[in-house]
């Protein structure tokens, strides 16, 4: 059985290991917008009538992402699992690093995954059956351009391959998605409202493909996969474009002032997408650690020694990861000029070194 990955928002978890606080807690750990979409109440019928297809939702869904063909479901995360279920078994490849979730979900339906490289693509591609890139990659932040994406998902549908690109953190960045493209055969997009809207809680997504795997998906699904609340929450996220077009502006300056304050503090490359920054160090696990003793919590991912950055929200955040990387550094020069004074020679004068380097004959006990 494949362990069950980790993710990031597990402040109950980070609180009890800790012995902090849940509500002391910074959370850094999500790459989710921390400036949410302001929610309004839906009335007391939408709680309490079954979700109807004809309330809108689509339609403002298919204007936003410009693709004609599209499904709702329940996250991103419920057609990451289910669509392993909806071809033969056979060759995967996810390009990693990746969120975790993808790997998972086709190994569990018994095909044969591998997790490669970017640089890997172009020599296996014609051995895949099915190849899942995220775009931009989470946690990594680099993209792939739509011409490359689209020169891949050509040689995959020569063979009836699918080309599966989450888009989970592209809506900052629209100029590097697919949906305006589709749907074309083998290319299936998954799309979240979670991250650039800021509501993960609504656990509400889509997917871009085919109708006839739309189909197929749905079936698998079953009725009633999103909540009526929050279709109609995310029909009015949708719909309000000059809410978009000003977060979007936002989301630009604290983006470049994150990567700022963490190459600044770390002296480290930091990259990243409009929502989060990530950063390469050995001292990942070390780093995770001394910021969580700080009621700081940020993502890490051992295997890539790879740190994760969230984006502060008020001011007051902002001042105290500024503190928390600062505590970084200072631990930092600490160690190093411990080990600066352990490796260096003894240059004291003759008539100032201990007896016994003056008279090395002398034994402790004769001394």
């Amino acid at each position: 059985m494949s362990p069950i990955p980790h993710h990031g928002g597990r402040l109950l978890e980070a609180a009890s290991r800790f012995g902090i606080a849940r509500e002391r807690w910074l959370d850094l750990s999500t790459g989710i917008n921390p400036s949410s979409y302001p929610i309004t109440m839906p009335p007391l019928e939408v709680w309490q009538r079954l979700p109807e297809s004809e309330d809108g939702l689509e339609q403002a869904a298919r204007e936003y992402y410009r693709c004609p063909e599209l499904l709702a479901v329940s996250g991103s995360q419920a057609a990451i699992q289910a669509l392993p279920r909806l071809r033969p078994k056979g060759r995967v490849a996810v390009v990693s690093p990746a969120y975790s979730e993808h790997l998972l979900a086709w190994q569990q339906q018994g095909h044969d995954v591998a997790e490669i490289g970017g640089h890997e693509i172009d020599s296996c591609i014609d051995s895949l059956d099915v190849l899942v890139i995220i775009n931009p990659n989470n946690p990594s932040g680099h993209h792939y351009q739509p011409k490359q994406l689209l020169s891949w998902h050509r040689r995959l549908a020569k063979r009836d391959g699918w080309l599966v690109v989450d888009e989970a953190f592209i809506d900052a960045t629209p100029e590097l998605s697919l949906s305006s493209i589709g749907p074309l055969p083998g290319l299936i997009l998954l799309r979240s409202v979670g991250k650039f809207f800021g509501l993960a809680g609504i656990r509400c997504g889509f997917v871009l493909a085919e109708q006839r795997l739309l189909k197929w998906l749905q079936l698998l699904l079953g009725p009633w996969p999103v909540a009526g609340p929050s279709r109609y929450l995310c029909r009015l996220a949708l719909n309000d474009s000059q809410w978009q077009q000003q977060n979007q502006a936002q989301l630009q300056q604290q983006s470049q002032r994150l990567k700022q304050l963490i190459e600044s503090q770390l002296k480290l490359n930091s990259q990243g997408t409009l929502l989060f920054q990530s950063v390469t160090t050995a001292q990942a696990n070390h780093y995770y650690e001394t910021l969580a003793r700080q009621g700081i919590l940020v993502r890490v991912f051992e295997q890539h020694q790879l740190l994760r950055f969230g984006l502060p929200g008020p001011e007051a955040d902002w001042k105290r990861l500024q503190q928390g990387l600062e505590s970084l550094t200072q631990r930092n020069q600490t160690t190093n000029d411990l080990i600066a004074l352990k490796q260096c020679p003894d240059r004291r004068s003759p008539d100032k070194q201990s007896p016994d380097k003056q008279h090395p004959e002398l034994t402790d006990v004769e001394a």
